[in-house]
This record gives C-alpha cells, structure tokens and sequence, in this order.
C-alpha cells in the first residue's frame, strides 16, 4: 500500500516496558494510525498510519502521557516485505569459474552498491520541533523525575520532623508529603486510563495510596509514593545503561575532518561530507567517513568497531570504516558514504529498529500482562473484602492487605524481563558486528541445528593466493620475478595472488615490454630480453615440452583444488604457480564450534566439485558443489523436511534464494550494503567463528529472559503469602516490585559484556 507513511519519534522520559505498553495502546487508537512500535532501550517510537493522521495530535497524546517527544527521521513510504528479492538476486559468482587465465572484463564487484538511494527525506511537520528534549542524558538528578523524587524525599524528611515536633498535625503532613510526589503519578494514571490503559501501574499505585490515607497509614502511603519513584528513577538509570551501549558508538565518529580541496586542506564538520570528497587522515587520527584509500598505506586500528584485536595492514583501494583508528602514516580517503549513511550510523539505526520489533516471548508476556493485572486487582480486592464480610476480619487490616497484594502485582519487572534481556543483546551483538533484525530473529538463531554455508567470500577469502611456485628449469624465486612482471598492471584475480604474492616476498619485478593478452590461454611479453608467457597448462604445452613429471605435478596440484599457470622462458619450461582462494584463517576452528554445539554444517556452492571437495576436506566439512541457486533453495527446504531448523550463510546476493527459504537468512562479510538490508542477519566482519558466537548469544539471551520471568514472579509470589499471612506491609511490598524491576534489569545488562 503506497499510501502507508512511516514516522519515527524519539520519545523521552521512558523508563519500563509499561510506559511502552501504554504510549502503544494510546497510540494505536488514534484516526488513521495502522500500527505501532515502542522501544524502551532504543528511546524510539515507530508509527505507520496513512496521509490523514495528524502527526501533531500524535504528539500531544504521547506528551499528555508525561514524555517528551520529537520527531526522529522521516516520514517514508513503507517498505515492502521482506525476502522479496528481485529475480536479478539470483545470479551465483561461484558458478563455475574459467581458470584459464584469461584477462579480460573479470567483473568482482558482486555486492551491488548502487541503488541505495531510498533514505526518507526528512519531515518537516509543524509543531513538531518544539519541545527538543531527546531521551533522558545527563545526570539523573537533572532529569524531570530526578527532581520529582528529590522533591518528594525531602517532604518526607519534612513530615518525619513536623511529626515530632508536633504530633498533633502529624497525619497532615504525611498526607502533604504524600501529595507532592503522588500528584504527577495520579496525572498520568487518569491520561493512560483516558487513552486506553485502565490498570497502569500508576493506577494501582495511586489507589493503593490514597486507600491508605483512607485507613489512616498516612506515615506509610507517603514513604511508599516516595520508595515508588526512587524505583522509577533506578529504572530509568537502568534503561540508559542498555541505550548508552548502542550509542556510545556515534561517540566513536569524530566531529571533523580535514577536506582536501584544490590541494589544500581544511577543517570541516564530518556530517558535512559529501560522498566523493576526499579527507586527509594523519597518524593517531580517527577516520571520521567510511571510504576508500586513494593513497597511502598503514595499519588500522579497527577495535573500536569490530571488535579486533590487531590492526589491520589497508592499501589503496581497501575500504576504511568510520570511527576506527589510523596508525602509523598519513591516508588520503576518498568518502562513500555520508554521515547519516556510514557504517556506525546505519548499525545503530538497525539495532533501533529491532529493538522496536516484538520477539515471540516478548508478544506472549505482553499479552498475559493484559490479564494479568487486572486478575490482579482482582485478588486484592477479594483480600480486602472477604475476611471482614465473611470471616469476621477487621476492615483496616485486610484492607491495608489488599493494598498490599495490589502493589506486589504491579507487572513492571514482568513486562520488562523480556525487552531488556533482547535490548541488552541486540547491543553487544551490534558491538562485535553481529546484527540481528530483532528479537524473533535472535530468538530463532538458538534453535537452529543446521547450517548451510556459500563457499567463496564465506568459508573463503574470496581471492585467490599462491599456495606453491614448483621449479622446474628456473629456481622458485625467479619463477615468481618473473611471472609477476607479465602480471604488472592487471587488475585480474589471479594476476593480483601473483603479485601480492611478490610483494610480500619483497620480489622487485623487472620491466615488461611488449605485453598482451591471449584470449582464454595466458598472457606473453618480452622482460630482460626473454620471451615469456605464462597460462594455462594446455597452452603452455603449445609452447614447450611438458615432461611427464609435469603433468602429474600439475594433475596434483588440480586434484587439491588449485588452479595452476605454467610459465615458459624461451620455449622452456621454466616452474609452475599454483593459486586457490583459500579458506579463512578462522573456518576451520568456526566450523568446529559449530559441531560442537551439535549443528550440522554443509557447504553449498556453485564451484567446480573438484575445487569445492578440496576445500570442504581441509575443513571437514559436507560439500555440496556445482550447484545453481535455485539447487541451494532445494537443498535448504529438504534439509527443513528431514526436521532441521536452517540457517543459510551466505553474501546476500547471489544465495538470495536459499537466504530467503532457510528459516534464519545470515549474510556475511564484505556485502554490508546489502547484509544490512536484505538478510535476517549479517556478520559484519566475515569471521565464520562469529556464527558459533550469534547462536550463543541467541541461547544465553534465552536463558536470562528465563531467569527474569522466574525472578519476577517468585518474588511475587513469596511476597503474596507473606503479606496475606500478615508478615509484610505495603513497604515491602512496593520493594518487591521495585525491586524485581531493577534486578530483572541487572540481570539483562550482564548481556552488555564483550562477546568472547
């Protein structure tokens, strides 16, 4: 439906998941509004309604509810469901490669980066840019409720002393104190219950303190109001924590950058970057736009977004991230991003939205909470009035019981047991590169016990290496000198192995002349006065005798997966080089996690049998090879009929069928524009040890959602027996549920710590 808007408001002042639930429930009720998504975490509202609704009564309603809220982003037409990937997603780069060492239009760029062009622009709706407040930053005691609870302390401490001095007034001023911190509280429980919200836990504390003053507990109904808003205050505190992880990574792009322009350079603010400006970083600097070098080479410290431990050697052409660090030599960067849209600012949009999106616990606690509380009050009232009625009870006494049960049942640390454990995860999987597209995909990810992988950019490199140089008439090294002087200048795959292979044996090569291309056989040129061509086996033995020593030299090589150039100096065999694009220095041991956790892995790929067979045996893994993409998709769903829970790694292009078939999609490593877009999952980094990592994260999460709702519960109950046994009062009973808040949120922060 194109007539469909999105908007996104940041609210502030949200600290638990029931001032979620009730700025949803007021919300959804207004005129053309469709759906709603509330993040406590994340501070953000998500509303899809059509061209009728009225943005500025939205606002108000939420602000009515006691929150600050601005507008976010744009208003952006909605986007289609996903796994709708375009028949043009279908193509497979590793279906069989020509290893014949032709040179011509070797096309690598598999990861589509045009078309992303689809950011909303930015609402401009009237009204809206008023009240700027943000979420809650700062210290706590300067935020709105900080005061509140400061204010409401000090009457009590007041009302202690007036109590003292004069015993006469002494119920007076506890009612006063009361009112001080139970007015804002009152306020807000009429606007929730006018917007749809009835039994708010402001409500049940609103009743339970007036019912005090009622039975003349006057000391206790003000210290309870105050022990109330102290829980809030700790809540919010707790809820920053969790936001605080996610955003501490904006602080990570630096404010400005040195633009190169005419060739001098001057200081500008990074968000004004335009993508093609080029930006000079020097030493020590942190790289302020994702990019690509166009000059220099050093070391780049990418710890504080990816989570790795050393520095990673980048050259020309190698793309840098925004926020990481540069080492040891001045870089000149070519931007491709603009601020809004680099790396960082795209993850914590993301992170953003799937905090916002319900997992399937998150939706069942929900929907219990909506019996829940009022089954609780309920109970309290049966606890009241029973025993007097029927059992000959004193009124005041089971009175002040209900009131009790009524605050014991609040459904706060309940409600939150779930949000916060997802929120806390979502950030330290974002942290380490690992994003999950919410909590029913985090949640998903744990149950999963079958993981099909894509072979090339995957389980491997992506580029081929030289694994051997075999010397024949001419030693290995100048094997190599050679071989990389015909290579000079090409910007082929395998020509490029040759060559970094060269450099990092720190091989000068000399001068060729005359050089070119044989279509589908090699490449010739005289150097040093020799006539030199290197290709495939078949066209060599055009050229030169090959020995039969040879052949089985180079039918080894073949039978272990590598491609092999021969290369022949004046119609002699001079050695051969042998290039694969080898596995990833973590496959091996990622896919050994994975088995231990009792998952089965498969490798499928559209690569020849004999390469893939290769590969898969170094790795010891099932190999599935020569396949078209729609045999992957095959593959997946009979994996799914024999029982298995699938998931499919792959780079979000070219597996886009079986990414949108397996029951958890994950792309992986250098296809990012189209990972964070299209899968259900990306890893960032391209490490295949993260995925053992992401599932148990999924499974730890799990367990922390468990522990929360047995915490919250348990608690609760003990406190029932006890306050209906007569052993606690409504003190307790307001620590009970404060109190299950806050450890219910501890609890979920023990997520936040680094992912091992």
């Amino acid at each position: 439906m194109s007539d469909v808007k999105e908007t996104r408001f940041r609210v502030g002042g949200m600290d638990c998941a029931s001032c979620a639930s009730k700025i949803d429930t007021a919300v959804r009720r207004m005129p053309g509004v469709s759906d709603v998504s509330v993040s406590v975490t994340a501070g953000t509202m998500r509303v899809q309604h059509d061209v009728t609704s009225d943005l500025e009564a939205i606002r108000k309603k939420v602000s009515g509810l006691g929150y600050a809220v601005t507008p976010a982003a744009a208003v952006a037409e909605k986007p289609a469901a996903k796994h709708e990937h375009g028949p043009g997603c279908s193509h497979d780069h590793d279906h069989g490669h020509d290893h014949s060492h032709a040179h011509a239009g070797h096309d690598h760029d598999d990861h589509g980066h045009a078309g992303h062009d689809h950011k909303p622009k930015a609402a401009v709706v009237e009204g809206l840019h008023g009240h700027d407040h943000g979420p809650s930053e700062g210290p706590w005691w300067k935020g709105k409720k900080g005061r509140l609870t400061i204010l409401a302390g000090a009457s009590l401490v007041i009302a202690y002393g007036i109590g003292h001095l004069f015993p006469a007034i002494e119920t007076y001023a506890f009612v006063i104190a009361m009112f001080v911190g139970l007015l804002p509280i009152a306020r807000r429980a009429i606007m929730a219950a006018l917007a749809g919200t009835p039994f708010s836990i402001e409500m049940l504390m609103t009743i339970a303190a007036v019912g005090a003053v009622i039975i003349n507990a006057t000391e206790e109904a003000a210290a309870v109001v105050f022990l109330f808003l102290v829980g809030e205050l700790l809540e919010g505190v707790a809820a920053g924590k969790a936001r605080d992880s996610i955003r501490s990574l904006s602080a990570l792009v630096p404010k400005t950058a040195l633009l190169e322009e005419n060739g001098r350079t001057k200081e500008v603010p990074a968000e004004s970057l335009a993508v093609g400006a080029v930006i000079l970083v020097r030493p020590g600097d942190r790289i302020s736009a994702d990019g690509v070098i166009i000059d220099g080479e050093s070391a780049i410290d990418e710890a504080p977004v990816t989570g790795e431990s050393t520095p990673v050697n980048k050259e020309v052409g190698d793309s840098v991230f925004a926020g990481t660090v540069n080492g040891d030599a001045a870089l000149r960067v070519r931007v491709t991003a603009a601020a809004a849209d680099n790396t960082i600012a795209r993850v914590i949009k993301l992170v953003e939205e799937a905090q916002e999106s319900k997992a399937p616990t998150e939706r069942f606690i929900d929907r219990f909470s909506k019996y829940y509380t009022p089954g609780v009050v309920v109970v309290a009232a049966l606890v009241a009035i029973i025993p007097p009625l029927f059992l000959g009870g004193i009124w005041s006494e089971w009175v002040y019981k209900g009131l009790a049960v009524l605050l014991i049942g609040c459904p706060c640390a309940l409600v939150i047991s779930t949000p916060a454990a997802i929120a806390a995860s979502l950030s330290a999987g974002a942290r380490r590169g690992l994003l999950m597209k919410g909590g029913a995909v985090l949640e998903g990810l744990g149950k999963l016990t079958a993981i099909a992988f894509d072979k090339t950019g995957t389980l491997t490199e992506g580029k081929p290496k030289v694994t051997d140089i075999v010397a024949f008439a001419q030693p290995a090294d100048e094997v190599l000198r050679l071989a990389a002087a015909l290579e000079a200048g090409s910007s082929h795959p395998l020509a490029l192995a040759i060559l970094g292979k060269a450099a990092e044996d720190g091989i000068v090569p000399p001068v060729a002349s005359g050089s070119r291309a044989l279509g589908g056989k090699g490449v010739t040129a005289t150097v040093e006065g020799k006539e030199i061509f290197l290709g495939s086996p078949k066209a060599a033995a055009e050229r030169a005798t090959l020995a039969r020593e040879v052949q089985a030299a180079t039918t080894a090589l073949n039978d272990d997966g590598k491609t092999v150039s021969l290369l022949v100096v004046d119609g002699v065999l001079a050695g051969a080089i042998a290039m694969r694009d080898e596995p990833r220095a973590d496959a091996a041991a990622g896919l050994k996690a994975l088995k231990d956790l009792g998952i089965k892995t498969v490798m499928l790929t559209g690569d020849n049998a004999r390469t893939a067979k290769a590969v898969g045996a170094e790795l010891g893994i099932e190999v599935r090879a020569e396949l078209m993409p729609e045999d992957k998709q095959r593959i997946v769903g009979e994996l799914q009929r024999e029982g298995f829970v699938v998931g499919k790694i792959g780079d979000g292009i070219n597996d886009a069928p079986a990414l949108a078939a397996a029951n958890i999609g994950i792309a992986m490593g250098g296809g990012t524009d189209v990972a964070l877009e299209t899968a259900d999952a990306a890893i960032l980094h391209g490490r295949v040890g993260d995925v053992a990592l992401m599932t148990d994260l999924s499974k730890r999460t799990m367990r922390n959602i468990v522990q929360n709702i047995v915490l919250s519960l348990g608690l609760k109950g003990v406190f029932l027996v006890t306050t209906i046994i007569g052993i606690t009062g409504l003190w307790p009973a307001i620590l009970a549920d404060t109190g299950a808040t806050v450890l219910v949120t501890l609890n979920a922060l023990r997520l936040l710590r680094p992912i091992k």
